[in-house]
């Protein structure tokens, strides 16, 4: 683990990247469709641009393992503790013994989810810096019972969340917790009793509210890094009330990788 003030991520070199297989809508007919060169393009503007806010350290990739590229859902890592991903798809399956590894080797404390749930990372759980609580998404890929599990092992209040939409099949795709504790989220991409729950812990002027358009631009798989808010792709409306936040609005386009299912936030890890 590194001491340093500036806030560590964690990313993979697309090396392997494709669309392989179909685990979510957005690969549905995009097997062997992504642009390798244009791919690695994206990706390296991408890390460059987080570069300039934190540092950035690299997992190597590994051949027939197309999603490590999204080390988002790599596991939940805070404080020198690190709560694994167990994936829902066994397509993903093989990229937890290189997800250990690498958490092993930095000299994480290593906790796994029991062998009857699934948790799928940082993908679904998003910890919130302003009001130091862990959000949970479910339905899709992580269980429910894994918010009293994280609570535990992290001493923070874990908020669940039930994901409805098969397109926004991870909490990162449809909800962004910033540092100023404003909430960009795509409301309709969870049920009711959520976005209740939602409403009850964010204040109304905190609450940036997405609509359909702006979602399946994965505006809201997005990295906040102080002020910087780097996202795929934002409406002009958008981005103004991210401004009125404190926050710049930074497009990296990451087209190839939507072909996956991911953008800006699925492509790194906070660690």
């Amino acid at each position: 683990m590194n001491a340093s003030a500036r806030p560590q991520v964690l990313m993979c070199p697309p090396d392997f990247f494709g669309v392989s297989y179909v685990i979510n809508p957005w690969m549905e007919g995009q097997q062997g469709h992504t642009d390798a060169a244009e791919a690695q393009a994206q990706w390296t503007g991408l890390k460059d641009l987080i570069a300039r806010h934190a540092d950035v350290s690299l997992i190597m990739p590994h051949a027939g393992l197309p999603d490590l590229v999204f080390t988002a859902n790599a596991g939940l890592a805070l404080e020198g503790k690190v709560l694994l991903s167990r994936f829902r798809r066994p397509q993903r399956r093989g990229e937890e013994h290189w997800w250990r590894a690498w958490f092993e080797k930095a000299g994480y404390e290593i906790i796994t989810p029991p062998e009857e749930l699934c948790f799928e990372g940082a993908g679904d759980a998003l910890f919130d810096e302003a009001r130091q609580t862990i959000w949970l998404g479910h339905g899709f890929r992580s269980d429910q019972e894994m918010a009293p599990l994280a609570a535990k092992i992290f001493g923070r209040e874990t908020v669940p969340l039930r994901l409805i939409d098969p397109r926004f099949y991870h909490l990162d795709t449809c909800f962004c917790p910033l540092p100023d504790g404003a909430l960009l989220y795509y409301p309709a991409a969870f049920d009711a009793p959520s976005r209740a729950e939602i409403e009850r812990r964010v204040a109304p002027d905190q609450r940036i509210a997405v609509d359909e358009s702006d979602a399946i631009k994965f505006c809201c798989n997005a990295v906040a890094l102080d002020a910087m808010l780097v996202l795929n792709d934002a409406s002009p409306a958008l981005e103004a009330q991210a401004r009125a936040h404190g926050l710049a609005p930074t497009r990296a386009p990451l087209t190839q990788f939507m072909k996956a299912g991911g953008a800006a936030k699925c492509l790194t890890l906070r660690i």
